[in-house]
């Protein structure tokens, strides 16, 4: 038994490195703070392996996502039931490091999404960012979407359209001033 448990623990490593840029990304767009997200990556990867046994096989990404999902959407409550703990000494707190402009995530925001759009999806309520993250950056389906988040397929879709005319909104200005748009177009 000793050699099936080694095959399934290699099966999971190929599959986990393959999506692992998707769930780090997932999570640096649902936390929109690396040290949360690679904390959120590591916790979906360990709480997938303990797991794995049980997957169906079927997509291993969209799994992943569920998990990642799902984390966040629980340490989200908590902290909305929790008591917040911390000082306002701490919000105010500085960090000597790079200039955003220079972390890896950021460089590899602007070259696959471009700030813009990352300013403005993180403009965009919760739900609804999650929604448009999980079906336009990600690549689930509206039924994926739905089990991830645990939410009728008809709201996986309104949340999606509304996500999607939120951040239409949002990047109205930069799509006129970048000559994507003309003057008087969305009217």
């Amino acid at each position: 038994m000793l050699f099936g448990k080694r095959d399934l623990r290699e099966s999971f490593e190929r599959q986990a490195e393959k999506v692992f840029p998707s769930v780090l990304g997932t999570a640096l767009r649902l936390t929109r703070s690396r040290e949360d997200a690679e904390d959120l990556a590591q916790e979906a990867i360990v709480r997938a392996y303990d797991a794995f046994e049980r997957f169906d096989g079927t997509n291993f990404k969209a799994w992943m996502l569920r998990i990642v999902t799902n984390l966040y959407i629980n340490r989200y409550r908590q902290r909305q039931r929790g008591p917040q703990l911390g000082s306002l000494d701490d919000e105010g707190a500085i960090e000597p490091v790079s200039s955003e402009l220079e972390l890896p995530d950021r460089l590899l925001f602007d070259n696959a999404v471009g700030a813009e759009i990352e300013e403005a999806l993180a403009k965009v309520p919760e739900d609804f960012r999650l929604a448009v993250i999980l079906s336009d950056i990600e690549g689930l389906s509206y039924q994926e979407i739905a089990d991830a988040t645990q939410v009728p397929i008809g709201t996986v879709r309104s949340r999606i359209a509304r996500g999607r005319s939120l951040l239409r909104k949002a990047l109205e200005g930069y799509a006129m001033r970048e000559g994507y748009l003309k003057q008087g177009a969305t009217e």
